[in-house]
């Protein structure tokens, strides 16, 4: 609330709706108050076609978007594109931390196999652990007997590192080759903001574990 108050003190007289939807903006990530004023602005201006279609574009991602069953991908179908494409290969299983991640992998054209999105990784500073994001799924996954590799793909920073090796000494002793992106990635970078090289590289460079 506080936030909230000292937001509105610093914002010119408007009207409610325009403030309103200024704060609204204003709590996105990366959008500070002069960029929250543009973009409310830009739709004061626009035409109502265009403002209603983004409401629902909002809309429909809330209310359509789901998880894979597969991977826990986000998705509108069940199986996600990926998991049902027969001509990826379905005995790799790349693991990343946010849906954004496969976004980043796939631009690259390096690899072709499938995907598992845990939706974070383990940090004990930020109370999450290993019940809090999708490795149980992905332990169920590994059940079939199908995937004869996992790729480990998580971000290059402590929280990446420390869910890494413990993904490996969960998967290791199930007879199922465990690797590494390489390390093209520096440390403290986010996979979601690597160049294609860079990415390309790591995959080309991955080491079993």
């Amino acid at each position: 609330m506080k936030e909230k108050a000292v937001l509105k003190a610093a914002l010119p007289p408007a009207a409610e709706p325009i403030n309103r939807l200024i704060q609204e903006f204003n709590k996105l990530p990366g959008i500070g108050v002069k960029s929250a004023q543009r973009l409310a602005y830009y739709l004061l201006r626009a035409s109502p076609e265009q403002a209603r279609l983004l409401a629902e574009a909002i809309l429909s991602v809330k209310q359509e978007i789901t998880l894979c069953f597969t991977c826990c991908n986000v998705t509108d179908t069940n199986p996600c594109p990926i998991c049902a494409n027969p001509e990826r290969d379905h005995s790799r299983v790349c693991i990343v931390e946010q849906p954004q991640d496969i976004l980043a992998i796939e631009h690259t054209h390096a690899y072709k196999g499938l995907y598992h999105v845990l939706h974070g990784a383990i940090s004990p500073t930020e109370g999450v652990g290993d019940g809090d994001i999708h490795i149980r799924e992905l332990l169920e996954r590994l059940k079939s007997g199908q995937v004869i590799e996992v790729v480990l793909a998580t971000n290059a920073n402590l929280e990446g590192e420390q869910t890494a090796m413990y993904l490996n000494r969960l998967i290791a002793p199930l007879g199922i080759k465990v690797t590494r992106i390489a390390r093209g990635l520096p440390f403290g970078s986010e996979l979601e903001y690597a160049d294609d090289v860079t990415l390309t590289r790591a995959f080309e460079g991955r080491q079993e574990l």
